[in-house]
């Protein structure tokens, strides 16, 4: 019960700060993208995969702090089937959106001190939800935690957030539904960067995630401590297009994810649970 009294609270408080944005949006930025790539991997399955990724993105700054919001669509090829026996590939859609608090705006109190540009609060969610043969994830999670932003070029913030985390899979082998189950509450070491390379129209941006173990998973088998980063190097093609600076991008982006979703690579999850994926990037910028 204070499990879903939490979830409320945060949620509610989301929405609200959101709302308020929205109506005051200093700037703001919002991208289609692409990217592919031949390599990608899921616990218990030995294949790679191929993967088209297509995803909205959306980043802005009001009076008190930032919001970001990301939703990618992943086609999978059928080395990841969408069902037992199935000739077609899976298919996911994967929702992340955070609310960043800069403490400065609100407080009217400077925090800068040496690299640091500033402190913040962050407040968000992840959920998911895929269509495969084994495990069909509903995943849910809520994030919350303070966060460090560095004095550099662009931005690169770091943060140590709690999550609350929970998911309701089906198998479509054995077709056992698994009944929404929650992990241990576990933290997260997280950073964030878009650093540009001066004026050369390049710029080297992604995330990196270390993740906890989250306790015994919904099946009794402990999970492992994740390792997630995705990072790419970009370039401004605008002027080759005719387009106005920073409205199409292209680039080559990487994504090395060990015990992927808590999967210990080590233990039947096998290597499918850790990921050594290139891929090649686009972006169009309204």
């Amino acid at each position: 019960m204070k499990f879903k009294t939490r979830n409320r609270i945060l949620m509610a408080s989301l929405v609200f700060s959101a709302a308020s944005s929205a109506y005051a949006a200093d700037w703001s930025d919002t991208s289609l993208g692409m990217r592919t790539g031949k390599s990608f991997s899921e616990p218990f399955n030995t294949n790679d995969i191929q993967k088209n990724i297509f995803d909205l993105n959306h980043v802005s700054g009001y009076k008190y702090g930032t919001n970001f919001f990301n939703v990618d669509f992943l086609l999978s090829n059928n080395k990841d089937p969408a069902g037992a026996g199935s000739s077609n590939g899976a298919q996911e859609v994967y929702v992340v959106y955070r609310h960043t608090l800069d403490l400065e705006k609100v407080t009217g109190q400077s925090f800068k001190y040496g690299v640091v540009r500033g402190l913040g609060i962050t407040a968000g969610f992840d959920f998911n939800t895929k269509t495969d043969a084994g495990y069909n994830s509903k995943k849910r999670m809520y994030v919350a935690g303070p966060t460090v932003m560095l004095d550099v070029p662009g931005f690169l913030n770091i943060g140590l957030l709690a999550l609350w985390e929970s998911n309701a899979p089906y198998n479509t082998f054995s077709k056992v539904s698994t009944p929404r189950y929650s992990y241990d509450v576990h933290p997260m070491l997280t950073a964030a960067w878009g650093i540009p390379l001066g004026t050369s129209g390049w710029s080297v941006e992604g995330f990196a995630n270390f993740i906890a173990a989250k306790g015994k998973n919904e099946f009794g088998a402990k999970t492992a401590v994740e390792t997630n980063i995705d990072m790419q190097v970009m370039v401004d093609l605008s002027s080759v297009v005719g387009a106005k600076p920073k409205t199409v991008k292209v680039g080559l982006e990487y994504q090395y994810w060990k015990n992927k979703f808590g999967n210990d690579s080590s233990g039947p999850a096998g290597p499918g649970a850790i990921a050594n994926t290139p891929m090649i990037r686009a972006e169009y910028h309204f």
